[in-house]
């Protein structure tokens, strides 16, 4: 059997040549669509970013129509702290001490009333009455805070005393304000407790009493 060898060297280029053009071809396409691809991506990586600004901004235009000072100024004014100091006891003890002499107060107080009528009740709470104002109106001067009518429309100036007067409701802005008076509140101007003798224990309330 015989071969020709010439046609051995020669290759056939049309069918390979084809192939590789068309390898080639796809090769492109491929890195055309990548291309195309993170360029996609990168322009829905620009648009979330835009849509999340615009969002900002909203939120920006929001604040700015606050009036923040305004708010912390209410606040300190609602919440303000005054410092503490230490209550005196014996001052405390000498008063209810007061108080039971004349009205029977810590009695009443610790009495159980759980099974006494309204009647009964009502007829105690009128000797309580009697005998702490007795002990209220001599050993204290009151004034009332404000002076205007209760239930009327009053004016609270800025630079008003916190510890005064007691803002409620719905606190908006800064002083002035108007608003309706719920109760005048009171005012100790003076103090007349009588004085202890030297030694005296102020917690003993009230004596036990024995009858002989």
């Amino acid at each position: 059997m015989n071969f020709d060898l010439t046609n051995i060297t020669e290759l056939p280029a049309g069918p390979d040549a084809a192939h590789i053009a068309l390898f080639a071809l796809t090769l492109i396409l491929l890195l055309i669509t990548l291309v195309r691809g993170g360029k996609k991506t990168v322009e829905i990586e620009k648009i979330v970013e835009k849509e999340v600004f615009v969002e900002i901004e909203k939120i920006v235009e929001v604040i700015k129509h606050v009036d923040v000072e305004k708010i912390v100024e209410v606040e300190k004014i609602v919440e303000i702290k005054a410092p503490l100091q230490e209550a005196s006891p014996a001052a405390a003890c000498q008063l209810l001490s007061l108080l039971q002499n004349e009205a029977r107060f810590v009695d009443f107080i610790q009495e159980d009333l759980t099974g006494a009528t309204d009647e009964q009740i009502g007829a105690a709470a009128r000797i309580i009455h009697t005998g702490s104002k007795k002990v209220i109106n001599e050993y204290f001067t009151f004034t009332p805070i404000r002076t205007e009518e209760e239930e009327s429309q009053v004016t609270v100036a800025e630079g008003f005393n916190p510890s005064e007067i007691k803002l409620i409701g719905n606190v908006l802005g800064s002083a002035p304000y108007r608003g309706i008076l719920v109760h005048q509140g009171w005012k100790i101007s003076s103090v007349n407790l009588p004085k202890m003798a030297q030694g005296h224990n102020a917690n003993i309330v009230a004596a036990a009493e024995v009858e002989l």
